[in-house]
């Protein structure tokens, strides 16, 4: 072992599994948002890869609102030692887009055009597994506006976000 890796501590890993997204993606064009959102739930789809990669897990999903939860750890740590803010805006942006995709119809889809998150408190591996909860404010038949809201183990909210989304047909 060098001076330089002993200074730097001790090497962590982490092992990171997903199932290819194409057939559950294929589900989803034939599946309103709700149905599909609720087989994911209920363990008959699996969830898409970047759940695994950022420790995201659908909890619940009723028309118009989805709760994530998150735990973070060390391997989401910035420079400064916080959980990085992309990791809690890429909570925040699924939440958001979740909330409008339960209730479009099947074959439409949505894409972010803006996500505004305002950070309100520090996140830690210690601040136990985050709650994300996104809820529709409105939706016509090109936009949909959504609402965010992250709190830590202990209920104090981390961070809120107000989102834009494009809504659109999907592809068959």
């Amino acid at each position: 072992m060098t001076a330089k890796s002993v200074a730097w501590g001790a090497k962590h890993q982490r092992n990171i599994t997903w199932h290819d997204p194409a057939p559950s993606t294929a589900a989803g064009l034939t599946l309103p948002g709700l149905d599909y959102l609720t087989a994911m739930l209920d363990g008959e789809l699996p969830p898409p890869p970047i759940n695994g990669l950022t420790n995201m897990e659908l909890v619940e999903v009723i028309p118009g609102r989805a709760v994530f939860t998150c735990e973070p750890g060390e391997w989401g740590y910035n420079p400064i030692g916080t959980v990085h803010g992309g990791i809690v805006c890429t909570l925040l942006d699924t939440v958001c887009g979740c909330a409008l995709h339960s209730t479009l119809p099947a074959g439409q889809g949505f894409t972010s055009v803006e996500i505004k998150v305002s950070y309100l408190r520090p996140v830690h591996a210690s601040s136990g597994v985050l709650t994300a909860t996104g809820t529709l404010v409105k939706a016509g038949s090109r936009m949909g506006f959504t609402e965010g809201v992250v709190t830590d183990s202990q209920g104090k909210v981390v961070a809120t976000a107000s989102s834009t989304l494009l809504i659109s047909t999907l592809p068959q």
